[in-house]
């Protein structure tokens, strides 16, 4: 069943209004009739099954069978600070953390990081990212669209996390996957969780620094180096499984 999702003011007593986009798709691409069924979140706790009532080439009507409240997302709000990396790899990267529950991605501008984007490139870049969170959002069916924050600066990231409770950082040079373990098992649900992925090469040693000062934890993954799309990727799939209810 298809989903798609509205702003609050789009959602009425016993019907909701679709507008923008997601017209042209359910018309023309879709080509939707009244009666069939979709899904449609309010992009917060909600779900509501409804039917196709009116298909006009501004707005598609729909009316509301039942609604879910929460259930599909994971208990805990998970934020993947996420090094730059080269080419296309975060459109890849964005899409896998959405399917697998993260609440916001935070693309940050590392010492090391390749890519350097300018004010220009950067507002390009970002209405692409969230174009692809939105899509990942509704083929994994979640009730929220993650958001894909402007770019931070290592030090603005670290600032920002200070307030979760839990943040952790896979590093190379990380030893005792007892460890590693032992943290991840204590994480509980509800707790805000940070997860810090270093680019191609890695984290510098004075971001490490910043990052252990902070009281940030450093983690390891094994003994085998992975690739920057592959850390945060595992590091949420583990989650998923010690989180979901």
């Amino acid at each position: 069943m298809y989903r798609f999702f509205v702003e609050k003011e789009q959602i009425g007593e016993k019907n909701i209004r679709i507008i923008g986009s997601d017209v042209n798709h359910i018309r023309n691409v879709l080509r939707m009739k009244p009666g069939e069924e979709i899904l449609i979140s309010d992009g917060e706790k909600k779900e509501y099954h409804c039917e196709i009532t009116a298909l006009d080439p501004e707005y598609v009507e729909a009316l509301i069978m039942f609604v879910k409240e929460e259930g599909l997302e994971l208990p805990s709000k998970i934020y993947l600070f996420q090094g730059l990396p080269k080419n296309d790899k975060m459109e890849l990267i964005i899409q896998k953390a959405v399917e697998l529950g993260v609440y916001a991605v935070v693309p940050v501008a590392t010492k090391r990081a390749v890519v350097k984007l300018d004010d220009k490139k950067e507002a390009k870049k970002l209405v692409r990212w969230q174009s692809i969170s939105e899509s990942a959002a509704k083929q994994a069916k979640r009730l929220i669209i993650p958001e894909v924050m402007p770019v931070m600066s290592f030090k603005e990231a670290v600032a920002f996390s200070q307030t979760m409770d839990v943040r952790l950082m896979p590093y190379e040079l990380a030893e005792n996957m007892a460890y590693t373990r032992q943290v991840l098992s204590q994480i509980k649900p509800g707790q805000s969780i940070g997860i810090f992925i270093g680019p191609e090469g890695g984290f510098a040693e004075e971001e490490v620094e910043l990052a252990l000062n902070s009281g940030m934890e450093t983690i390891t993954l094994g003994k085998r180096i992975l690739r920057t799309e592959t850390a945060g990727m595992t590091v949420l799939s583990i989650l998923m499984y010690l989180l979901e209810p």
